[in-house]
């Protein structure tokens, strides 16, 4: 049967390789969607996980007020690092990525010295909102900043992008079952004439049915890995470039999609072919009844 696919599919090559095409436009947007998916949840975990937290020091605190807060908060349970930033070093951070003039005419004050914390997992949230309450209470902090509502707001991002994924799925769905059945109209009226001689020689519907069914689910999975090795191959060839914007962002490097994500969507696609062809044929296979 596979045999018979592959003959058929090198006769109507033009035709088939439109088919995978169409596909693969299809499975691209999905498969970006996933990716972005992937490393939104990425970045989501990493500050879920590892509570970070300002500490934002008033103007004019001296050396040892803020050595003191400093050793207390190294000293306090479930911290893993303090880092102390200048207001210097908080203005040079700011400006080495923005060329924007009104932010470089600021003068060093409109940047407050920090104490960057870093809180161990698993129970980093909780205990960054416990330090915050004890530290607005002391006379030379600012502010603090847990950043928990920014980790908030990527839940409600990945939410969306769950969404728009599933959305996507249908999609991608209508247009493989639309692509695949119209392929699998024109292919049989190509071949009516070897159908004609099948059936009069005695061949069962699921004999005469089988190469298309197969070529369906080629185009689909064809498709969609083809759909993945593009993605793929603009990953690798923006990697550098994205790897160091992510990473200066966000604190964590790109991944590209985990191995069965690719075999799930290579699967998919196999999947929604061949089922697509099986109910074209089932509707065709009357007329040579």
């Amino acid at each position: 049967m596979l045999e018979r696919a592959l003959r058929a599919a090198f006769a109507d090559l033009k035709l088939n390789l439109l088919s995978v095409f169409s596909v693969a436009v299809a499975f691209v947007c999905l498969a970006a969607t996933l990716l972005v998916l992937v490393n939104v949840d990425t970045v989501k975990r990493r500050y879920a996980q590892t509570g970070h937290a300002s500490v934002y020091l008033k103007a004019g605190t001296t050396e040892e007020a803020r050595a003191a807060v400093e050793q207390a908060l190294r000293q306090a349970p479930g911290v893993l690092d303090v880092t102390f930033v200048s207001s210097e070093e908080a203005r040079r951070e700011v400006l080495k990525n923005t060329n924007d003039d009104a932010l470089a005419r600021l003068p060093e004050e409109a940047f407050p010295a920090s104490l960057e914390v870093k809180l161990a997992h698993p129970d980093a949230p909780d205990r960054a909102n416990e330090l915050k309450t004890l530290l607005e209470q002391l006379p030379d902090v600012e502010g603090v900043e847990t950043y928990r509502a920014w980790v908030d707001r990527l839940e409600k991002l990945l939410s969306g992008g769950v969404m728009a994924a599933l959305i996507l799925t249908l999609v991608v769905l209508g247009a493989v079952v639309s692509v695949v059945g119209s392929t699998m109209r024109m292919a049989l009226s190509r071949r009516s004439t070897e159908v004609v001689v099948l059936k009069m020689v005695g061949a069962t519907d699921d004999y005469v049915r089988g190469p298309f069914i197969v070529e369906g689910a080629l185009q689909g999975g064809i498709g969609a890995l083809a759909a993945v090795s593009l993605l793929g191959a603009l990953f690798l060839l923006l990697r550098d470039a994205l790897h160091n914007a992510f990473g200066e962002l966000f604190g964590v490097n790109l991944h590209f999609l985990p191995w069965f994500t690719v075999l799930g969507l290579v699967l998919l696609g196999a999947l929604l072919g061949a089922v697509s062809a099986l109910f074209s044929m089932r509707r065709l296979m009357g007329e040579f009844a």
